[in-house]
């Protein structure tokens, strides 16, 4: 066969999906090529490879270019992405071996972390892994648009999560630190449209001592178009029980089909994980209250459990902890 012959293949359906989105032939085309290349990715035949800072410069460079999720902003982030306390696993095809197919990145830590910032803070100490009782999945990218619509993220944090309980024995938990990108547009569309029916009579009540010049949705809507709003502690307290409750709602309810109204809810979801907790003030970047006025959410692999929680998605069922229930009623 031609050398490089497979990446050539997924290259390809790279550029056809690129023109597929104006020229029906490439669209078909590209379809054409998916069955093929599902069968040539099968994940029996994709190798898991540990990547550290001992791994090739280009390998690295690769990392940092397809990261998806939190952005690698220089050398020493990404040192400190593969330190000791830290893992990044990998599935690669033996006929592609230079070229990361989907990659993840473990903080090894005692307890759920729910802040992305202090995970990703360069200047902390390192900790001990051996200590750690939680593995926390807190990025996970592709990295070949060619194999798009070809799923390998659910087999990959299964595999990994298989491979850390054989290697440290003293790591119960696995969960995730996931972002919500589509809660913030959900927010600003549900004040908008139901207006003051999205609010309990208690949240209405609790908003007039801190804005007194409008009322109900219209006055959440000020007090979040107010740069910096979080900072003012008044405002954080008075938004936070509303904002919470409206993204364990969004979070817990299904579209008319039954699925999850987030897409990375239903990933996880679909996975066979359970949504276990919401956290305040997680991803304090832009891109964070962009996407979910800084919200962000565990999601719990609980290893015993996945299968039953797979099934129980496939039929339209939401699994979710009693502390994100509770809060979704308010």
């Amino acid at each position: 066969g031609v050398p490089q012959g497979v990446k050539f293949v997924v290259d390809l359906r790279a550029e056809l999906l690129a023109l597929g989105r104006s020229d029906a032939a490439a669209k078909a085309l590209s379809e054409d090529l998916r069955p093929l290349l599902g069968a040539w990715f099968d994940v029996g035949f994709l190798d898991l490879v540990r990547i550290d800072w001992k791994s090739s410069a280009s390998l690295l460079e690769k990392l940092v270019a397809y990261e998806a999720v939190h952005a690698i902003r220089s050398w020493r982030d990404l040192k400190n992405r593969l330190d000791s306390d830290r893992r990044c696993f990998a599935f690669f095809h033996p006929r592609m071996p230079e070229e990361p197919l989907i990659f993840v990145e473990v903080a090894l830590v005692q307890g759920l972390a729910g802040n992305v910032q202090s995970l990703l803070d360069a200047r902390a100490e390192t900790s001990d892994p051996g200590e750690a009782n939680t593995a926390i999945f807190y990025s996970i990218s592709n990295c070949q648009q060619g194999l798009a619509g070809i799923s390998f993220g659910n087999f990959l944090i299964k595999r990994v999560a298989d491979r850390l309980a054989d290697e440290m024995p003293r790591i119960k938990e696995f969960a995730t630190l996931s972002p919500i990108p589509g809660l913030r547009q959900h927010i600003d569309g549900r004040l908008k449209t139901e207006g003051d029916d999205v609010l309990t009579s208690a949240e209405i009540t609790s908003l007039v001592p801190v804005i007194g010049d409008a009322r109900g949705a219209v006055a959440v809507r000020k007090l979040l178009d107010r740069p910096t709003w979080w900072e003012v502690p008044a405002i954080n307290k008075a938004l936070r029980p509303i904002l919470c409750r409206l993204a364990a709602h969004y979070l817990t309810t299904p579209d008319a089909k039954g699925r999850a109204l987030d897409r990375v809810a239903h990933f996880h979801l679909g996975n066979g994980a359970v949504i276990e907790r919401l956290n305040w003030l997680a991803d304090t970047s832009a891109n964070g209250f962009r996407q979910s006025y800084a919200m962000m959410v565990n999601y719990r692999y609980k290893l015993g459990d996945v299968d039953a929680n797979h099934e129980a998605y496939a039929n339209g069922r939401i699994v979710a902890s009693r502390e994100v229930r509770a809060l979704a009623k308010g």
